[in-house]
């Protein structure tokens, strides 16, 4: 049972683990010239081929039917993510680093709190501590994703930083971004986070609709190697060469992005249908930290007072958040009812037996009985 219960905590974490080590293998790939836009076309393949085979054979018997109407909502969902995310915040990491790219993307579960409320997956009962708390937590992580890009500050010096290495003269420190690619690049991944919180909530309730994750996952990356490669063949029209694959870190980054695509979708599919949408995009500071530590390793990266200030900022904002959710009654959720819009009172799931008032349980569904008439009430 306590497994059962710990069954989300391991899958997103494994998953932020794998969305780490992502990020280093693109920065690689995006500073050895691979254009972002053919990386996400390319990404989309490999996942398709990888998942559809699983979908196919695993979910036969239970597929449900595709109908126009699901299809259509998968093409938006994929529009989304892969096709418009990925493509920002590859965009945005090669004009800034891979720390400050997953650093700032920690802005995802204020911004996936607040798409949530609008669209009625999240309750927000302003009397309440822990909807405060949820709130003022929103706040903060916002408040510290601008600090992030607005503010650098002194930078911290690190034994295996101080001094930076090279071979045949070149140095193998990372290039600082500009100050104003730094500003572009942080209007991107803001955006990609956008973007991403509206698939976040999209497969959310796509999945209430269409319960097959595995389909689900593989009609996702199909639509979106589609829509990816005709964003990068209409973005890169005069730089054909770009979809030139040589084996070195650009393939690598293709082949391995499309096997994390492909876990990640399913994953957090599975995760958001059990524990709601603002649970999966929680754990995204887990990965900020791997990536930083790799990052300082691998590019020599410097580490500057005033983003890491922020990111303390926005991790203490996040998890101002979880402690509001968590103090909500969980008793009060239906099994797998993921967000808090889909409350309960528990009073209403007992059965009573009283005349002919009857509270029936079938598959989940609660079937409430009517206020009797006045022949009853008489009677």
């Amino acid at each position: 049972m306590k497994f059962q219960k710990a069954r989300p905590f391991i899958a997103i974490v494994f998953i932020q683990f794998l969305y780490a080590l992502m990020s280093i293998v693109a920065k690689l790939a995006l500073n050895q010239g691979m254009s972002p836009h053919v990386l996400v076309a390319y990404r989309m393949a490999v996942a398709t081929a990888l998942i559809t085979p699983f979908a196919l054979i695993l979910e036969r018997n239970t597929r449900p039917r595709l109908t126009f109407k699901i299809l259509f909502q998968i093409s938006i969902m994929s529009l989304f993510e892969p096709v418009v995310e990925q493509n920002l915040y590859y965009s945005g990491m090669k004009l800034t680093t891979a720390t400050f790219t997953s650093a700032l993307c920690n802005a995802l579960p204020a911004i996936t709190f607040i798409m949530a409320c609008i669209f009625k997956l999240e309750k927000v009962i302003i009397k309440r501590r822990h909807s405060q708390a949820k709130l003022a937590g929103t706040m903060v992580a916002i408040g510290g994703a601008m600090l992030m890009t607005f503010v650098k500050g002194n930078v911290i010096e690190l034994p295996w930083t101080s001094k930076s290495r090279s071979y045949n003269g070149q140095s193998h420190v990372m290039n600082t971004p500009k100050q104003e690619d730094t500003g572009k690049g942080s209007i991107m991944l803001v955006a990609s986070c956008f973007t991403w919180s509206c698939y976040i909530i999209l497969q959310a309730n796509i999945l209430n609709s269409y319960q097959a994750e595995l389909s689900l996952t593989a009609l996702m990356c199909c639509m979106g190697m589609l829509e990816a490669t005709v964003m990068a063949l209409i973005l890169e029209r005069n730089n054909m060469s770009a979809w030139k694959i040589h084996p070195d870190m650009r393939l690598l980054a293709s082949i391995y992005g499309g096997l994390v695509s492909g876990l990640s979708y399913y994953i957090t599919g599975w995760a958001s249908k059990e524990r709601g949408p603002v649970f999966v995009s929680a754990f995204n500071p887990l990965s900020m930290v791997i990536v930083a530590i790799l990052s300082s390793f691998i590019f020599l990266e410097k580490m500057y007072i005033g983003r890491v200030v922020g990111s303390v900022v926005i991790v203490i904002g996040i998890y101002l958040v979880l402690w509001g959710k968590s103090k909500e009654k969980v008793g009060n959720l239906l099994p797998k009812a993921g967000c808090a819009g889909t409350v309960v009172k528990l009073e209403e799931q007992k059965v009573l037996t009283h005349d002919n008032n009857q509270v029936v349980h079938k598959s989940d569904k609660i079937m409430i009985p009517k206020a009797p008439t006045k022949s009853q009430e008489s009677v």
